[in-house]
């Protein structure tokens, strides 16, 4: 028997069988790299086991178990997992029947994209920042593509983040009257465009005033000095100025009193002495009047200087708050603030108004009643005095 397998015969037969099963293991080899394979949520998924064409029987794992999702095998191996859910996401492998690995794959499942919900905030006059959200949960990683023009003009391309998911526009042209963005969503199940229209120029809303400080003003007990800077997303101050609304009010106090302004700082002169105040303020810009106004500015409490007694005052001292300083900044003027105190001085005065109005209208009422009398004994004599006359007249004989 050694001779026999020592035979060159029975080597030449040992070595062809072995070179004609090389390529066999090569395909198994090659068919044990694992992929992705992405499909639809609760649809029905087909997973090959490679892409060999032997047909061998195959055992089928989920996540390294055994146990399987609801599914069928085809008679070619062919894994069939029946309307599928997240929980049939994961890494599957198929093994021949001595547990060799033939083949894996790791299903990732999902939606293809929809419509987006579009929105755009325009916080100067050369940057448009527009941003989306979707309205179908893809569950599936995607890339974003954005384009826009205004009418008449060429598509542009729009600078995108992928991952807060926004695209800039830098130098958008205002004047424009309307404006289109189209927004590209692409995954693995296929891609959707939505286009929204917009017009910039009614968008246009400036971030808050920024660093607004309130002072009091020495000397002054109901002034107060109010201070900020321009937004620092507005550099073109100059090209593009802003107006400033100033709210202030008593705190604790429902009503507020208001000022505007084209610069800082500005003076309130109407302020409660001895109160402590709330301050905001916001911007708008001045030419373009369809624009927005900016939110409000963090409120900043400041009290107005106090006037200390003495024991010897100086009889002959001015009310400083009589002096109006020279100031060099424009300023509109002021709405009256809604304190308690002036209410009453005002209600006081209303009622003496109305008091004195019903005098005069009383004796007007009465002197007329006088002057008719007047008049009418008047007629009433006169009358006696022909009926006199008239009975002297026909007492006389003829």
């Amino acid at each position: 028997m050694p001779g026999l397998l020592s035979s060159p015969v029975c080597l030449t037969v040992i070595w062809f069988l072995s070179w004609s099963l090389r390529p066999s293991c090569a395909q198994i080899q090659s068919d044990e790299v694992s992929g992705i394979q992405f499909e639809h949520l609760e649809s029905n998924v087909k997973l090959a086991c490679g892409k060999s064409q032997i047909r061998i029987p195959v055992v089928w794992h989920h996540n390294q178990s055994s146990v399987l999702p609801w599914h069928t095998v085809t008679s070619d191996g062919t894994l069939v997992l029946l309307h599928v859910n997240h929980s049939t996401q994961g890494n599957y492998s198929c093994y021949d029947n001595r547990g060799l690995l033939l083949h894996s794959v790791n299903l990732r499942l999902g939606r293809p994209p929809g419509l987006l919900s579009i929105s755009c905030q325009v916080p100067n006059h050369t940057h448009v920042r527009c941003s989306w959200v979707e309205s179908v949960r893809t569950f599936l990683p995607a890339k974003y593509n954005a384009s826009f023009r205004g009418n008449s003009q060429e598509w542009k391309q729009c600078v995108v983040d992928n991952t807060h998911k926004h695209c800039d526009i830098v130098h958008p042209a205002l004047w424009q009257t309307i404006h289109t963005l189209g927004v590209t969503e692409t995954n693995a199940l296929g891609s959707k465009t939505t286009y929204g229209r917009f017009k910039l120029h009614e968008l246009l809303k400036p971030d808050p005033p920024e660093s607004l400080l309130v002072k009091e003003l020495e000397g002054y007990p109901k002034r107060l000095i109010v201070s900020w800077s321009f937004p620092s997303s507005w550099p073109l101050h100059v090209a593009f100025p802003l107006l400033f609304h100033i709210r202030y009010r008593p705190h604790g106090s429902i009503y507020w009193s208001e000022i505007f302004s084209l610069e800082s700082p500005a003076i309130i002169f109407d302020a409660l002495a001895g109160h402590l105040h709330q301050v905001q303020v916001r911007a708008h810009d001045e030419v373009n009047l369809e624009s927005q106004w900016s939110e409000w500015s963090p409120l900043f409490l400041c009290k107005p200087w106090e006037v200390y007694p003495t024991t010897n005052p100086d009889e002959g001292e001015t009310n400083p708050d009589n002096i109006i300083p020279f100031i060099t900044k424009p300023e509109t003027s002021t709405a009256k603030s809604h304190n308690p105190e002036f209410e009453d001085e005002g209600n006081l005065g209303l009622v003496i108004l109305l008091v004195l109005f019903s005098v005069v209208i009383l004796t007007t009422v009465l002197s007329l009643i006088f002057v008719v009398w007047v008049r009418q004994r008047r007629r009433d004599h006169v009358t006696k005095q022909e009926l006199t006359s008239m009975v002297k007249m026909k007492s006389m004989p003829i």
